[in-house]
């Protein structure tokens, strides 16, 4: 049974991170379930995206505590964060998404803002202080250099789902022009 919830789930983060609007029939399709099975795990898109949010959330946390966790030099530090949010690719940049959209208002004291915030507590805080210490082009910001690092992931997606460069090559390229673009 968890095997199809998590398929759908999946599904809808591909489908939803690049069309926000598609209808829970092309989930479904895309999870290979019939729309019917799709409603048994949730009710409606509103329980489907609650849920997509907090497994993203889980997941992208997750990724980047670890890599935080890998060396004190917040250097190499920063570089096992950027691959850890390109792992999370299609996660990663649809949380942000959802975070950005235009009729969104981010407020701290809203639990689903809140819990964005914290799963990129750690990454923000590591720019925060490549930032202070001159490490990083001090006429950035954090949130100039977090929004940067979104499309460097999207840019990463789109190479991936082309096929148009081999999965290393395009993790090393995603790094050279991310770290060169900050300054580093």
């Amino acid at each position: 049974m968890k095997d199809t919830e998590q398929s759908i789930i999946e599904a809808a983060i591909l489908i939803f991170n690049e069309d926000l609007s598609a209808p829970l029939e092309k989930v479904a399709d895309q999870a290979q379930v019939t729309r019917r099975t799709l409603h048994r795990y949730f009710k409606d898109r509103k329980e489907l995206m609650d849920k997509c949010q907090k497994e993203i959330r889980k997941a992208c946390a997750a990724a980047m505590a670890n890599a935080y966790n890998t060396t004190q030099n917040p250097k190499e530090r920063l570089e096992a964060m950027f691959y850890a949010g390109l792992d999370c690719g299609s996660k990663n940049t649809f949380l942000h998404k959802l975070h950005t959209l235009h009729d969104h208002k981010h407020q701290a004291a809203n639990e689903e803002c809140s819990e964005y915030d914290h799963t990129f507590e750690l990454w923000k805080g590591n720019l925060q202080l490549l930032l202070t210490t001159g490490i990083i082009n001090q006429g950035m910001t954090v949130d100039w250099i977090h929004n940067f690092f979104q499309s460097v992931v999207v840019v990463f997606i789109n190479s991936q789902q082309k096929g148009s460069l081999a999965r290393a090559e395009a993790r090393q390229l995603a790094w050279f022009s991310f770290s060169k673009g900050i300054g580093i």
